[in-house]
């Protein structure tokens, strides 16, 4: 049968011997109706020879580890599909449970703890649905383990007489890993190090492995970041075969490089970063126009020139999809020689750049754009700060950068007018308040200080704005394939919960079903200066979805934009090099010279927004994560401490608070508040107290002593110091109680602060977190 093949030819190419296709195998499979024998399958595709057949026994295996084919019980070979399996992977729960996110797409399946015993976090699986509640929430049966996590796993190894265990520091990780004797390497005991699972876990007995790599004390400077790394499979180590490609290019841009390129080198262009920035990927320079209008150049550095398609560098790239920044490091997309030399725009030296060109009317309107690449030459590298003090008038700078006075001032009038423009269209802008970390030499934190956007912060941004549009609006005019950055309309759902906390408030939003940003920026408006302005933009920001990069567009809600693409940062962006691409494909269409082009279909697009998303946020967590425990190892120094916060989230376990002081959150646990039966109500998101006349909500301020801190765990637990500075008036009290009643006492009801028969008994359920880390269980 294997001369009926229609991929025969293919097969052929590939292999001396060919043997039936993935495809023909499946087509034959389901013509027959049911599961096959394997050996059924060795007659009936007509394979005789030894080689062949052990050939076809590998290619089965493959689709089976592909998710293509199931083997079942009774040793047959089955579809998939026709089984009502789905492949997916496994991301576990620090309580224990799991869910399944399905590669076809669509709410994700609930795995129970009894079947995460024996999988773990990051298992490719195939799954069948096992049941369905009364909220539409599948229960997930694994049926088989397609591909086991591959990746180490990091924790701490401690040794408890004979024996050895790793408890894994990633929470989606529950199980212990077994370490046997020999095995530990050069560990010892409280040391974080890497594990290779060697036997897995099973309902009954816990996983074993070996000690691959210790990466040293628990403690020490960095570890926080190790960790992180490598509990989110960030790559971070180049290979020898990139940093070789990397080498040939040089230090400097020679000059066949810049042939055929605009020459820009006499422009002025300038950066603006921060203060603490390496790589430059943006330039600027406007121009007053005689109309009224301007003319913005946007420069941006020609990584495309460099990271060629197909290629080993463009492979790592892809793999790692953007930079990730944590506090005093950094892992970048590319190596250091390209991301801080050739690819940087440092000041006074010659740089491969491509350029947006744009003309802007003078009602802030994107009149007219073209794109090509140039060569330029920074005049300047300032910082946000130096520009908002050369705006304010500070007579040194002005002098110091007398050369470049006329583009900044003309950058900052162009602004304000964009800047309007911005506002009448409703793209919503949050004053969010960001911190930074201040080291001293033992990288331990000495300072936590908020950082404050400036004026110049906004001129970049805008300029930057205008080139994504400029950029989203060519590739659509020409009916191009790349990836848009898409944020789609929030929920309807989740914004009901959004008008019902501002009205809890007081605040009369009167949102429509299906609010335009216009709308949303206008409440922000009548808001105004509250001192919990910040948490109810937090709320707003939570209600939305999360932008993600596809080819497919849908626009830009939080910037009211109908078309947006990210052309800016390709240094740390891999879809911003794929934009670049996509670009250069259509000037060379139109007759230019480039370099590095290449037109994307949208086969290939779609899996590339995946990646692009998932690297994304892979990174977000990972930082997260490091800011979390980096905010803990500095609250231990403060045990006892007493600070002014505010209520951010309240649950029906407790209270989060954020220190004003210190912009860091922690839990007033609901078993901490005092004298009364606190219930929750999720529709006002209060904790209400039964018998007193004290509720507690959002935006509450409070003070708060600091109680515990677990490291391990990256929280921190307070407890009130006197009451909230607002009481409720008796509606709310009566509300609170006949939400308590209608909820029966069930879930959602809170357990008592202070048991009434008993004032020193341990709450049912508490647990001690001051109490150092141990394994959680012995292995059986």
């Amino acid at each position: 049968m294997t001369v009926n093949d229609p991929h025969l030819a293919r097969e052929q190419e590939k292999y001396d011997n060919p043997i039936p296709s993935r495809e023909f195998i499946l087509e034959h499979i389901e013509k027959r109706q049911s599961p096959a024998y394997f050996e059924e399958l060795v007659a009936e595709l007509g394979l005789s020879d030894d080689d062949t057949i052990f050939a076809l026994k590998k290619r089965l295996r493959a689709m089976e580890r592909d998710g293509q084919l199931i083997y079942t019980k009774n040793r047959r070979y089955g579809l998939v599909d026709n089984m009502d399996l789905v492949k997916g992977t496994v991301l576990g729960h620090r309580e224990g449970f799991g869910f399944l996110k399905l590669e076809q797409g669509g709410p994700d399946w609930f795995i129970p703890n009894f079947e995460m015993q024996r999988l773990l976090h990051g298992d490719i699986v195939l799954a069948t649905a096992q049941s369905i509640n009364s909220k539409d929430k599948v229960e997930a049966r694994v049926v088989r383990v397609l591909e086991p996590r591959s990746e180490p796993i990091v924790g701490r190894y401690y040794k408890d007489f004979a024996l050895g265990v790793v408890v894994p520091d990633d929470p989606r990780i529950t199980q212990d890993i077994v370490i046997p004797d020999g095995e530990q390497g050069e560990a010892r005991h409280g040391q974080v190090v890497l594990v290779e699972i060697t036997q897995r876990p099973s309902k009954r007995v816990n996983g074993i492995g070996k000690v691959t790599e210790v990466l040293g004390e628990h403690m020490a400077p960095g570890m926080e970041i190790e960790i992180a790394i490598r509990n989110h499979q960030i790559p971070h180590v180049f290979s020898d075969a990139v940093l070789k490609q990397v080498a040939n290019y040089g230090e400097e841009v020679p000059a066949d490089a810049k042939q055929g390129r605009v020459d820009l080198t006499q422009l002025g262009l300038i950066t603006i970063d921060g203060e603490d920035a390496r790589d430059f990927d943006d330039a600027v320079y406007a121009e007053a126009k005689d109309n009224g209008g301007w003319r913005l150049w946007v420069a941006i550095a020609d990584v495309s020139a460099y990271v060629l398609p197909y290629t080993v560098l463009d492979n790592t790239a892809i793999e790692r999809g953007n930079s990730v920044y944590f506090p005093d490091h950094v892992v970048p997309m590319l190596p250091e020689a390209l991301s801080n030399g050739l690819c940087s725009l440092n000041p006074h030296v010659d740089r491969l750049c491509l350029v947006a060109d744009m003309h802007i009317s003078a009602s802030g309107k994107l009149d007219s754009y073209q794109f090509y690449e140039a060569v330029m030459h920074s005049s300047a590298r300032l910082t946000y700060n130096k520009v908002h003090k050369i705006l304010q008038g500070d007579p040194e700078l002005r002098q110091q950068y007398a050369a470049n006075l006329t583009n900044i001032e003309t950058l900052n009038s162009l602004y304000k007018k964009l800047a309007k423009v911005r506002g009448q269209r409703g793209a919503i802008e949050f004053e969010t308040v960001e911190t930074r970390f201040i080291f001293n030499s033992h990288r331990k934190i000495e300072q936590i200080v908020p950082v404050h956007r400036v004026e110049s912060h906004k001129i970049i941004e805008e300029c930057m704005i205008m080139a994504n549009v400029a950029a989203a609006r060519f590739i659509e005019k020409h009916e191009a394939h790349t990836l848009f950055r898409v944020h789609e309309r929030p929920d309807a759902d989740r914004f009901d919960n959004f008008r019902r906390f501002l009205a809890e408030l007081g605040i009369d939003a009167n949102l429509s079903a299906e609010p335009t940003p216009l709308e949303l920026t206008q409440t922000l408006e009548k808001i105004g200066d509250r001192p919990d302005r910040e948490l109810i933009e937090t709320t707003m920001l939570r209600s939305m979805k999360q932008a993600v990069y596809q080819g497919d567009n849908q626009g830009h809600f939080g910037l009211a934009l109908e078309a947006y693409a990210h052309f800016t940062s390709p240094i740390r962006r891999y879809p911003d090099l794929v934009l670049h691409r996509g670009i250069k494909a259509l000037l060379a269409k139109q007759g230019q010279k480039v370099t590095g082009a290449r037109e994307y279909t949208e086969a290939e697009i779609n899996p590339l927004g995946e990646q692009c998303s998932m690297t994304e946020r892979r990174a977000d967590d990972a930082t997260r994560e490091v800011a979390d425990w980096l905010k803990c190892e500095y609250m231990q120094d403060h045990l006892g401490a007493e600070f002014d916060g505010v209520v951010s989230t309240v649950t029906s376990f407790g209270l989060f608070v954020r220190l004003t002081e210190l912009y860091i959150e922690g839990l007033v646990h609901v078993t901490s508040l005092q004298n009364d039966y606190y219930h929750f109500d999720a529709e006002r998101h209060t904790l209400s107290g039964e018998h007193g006349k004290v509720t507690y909500r959002m935006g509450d301020l409070l003070k708060v002593k600091v109680a515990a801190v677990n490291l391990e765990a990256r929280k921190i637990d307070l407890v009130l110091v006197g009451e909230p500075k607002r009481v409720v008036n008796k509606a709310d009290i009566k509300a609170s109680k006949q939400a308590a009643a209608d909820k029966g006492g069930k879930r959602g009801s809170a357990k008592p602060g202070k048991a009434p028969a008993k004032a020193d008994a341990k709450p049912k359920g508490a647990r001690n977190i001051t109490a150092r880390k141990k394994p959680r269980r012995k292995a059986k």
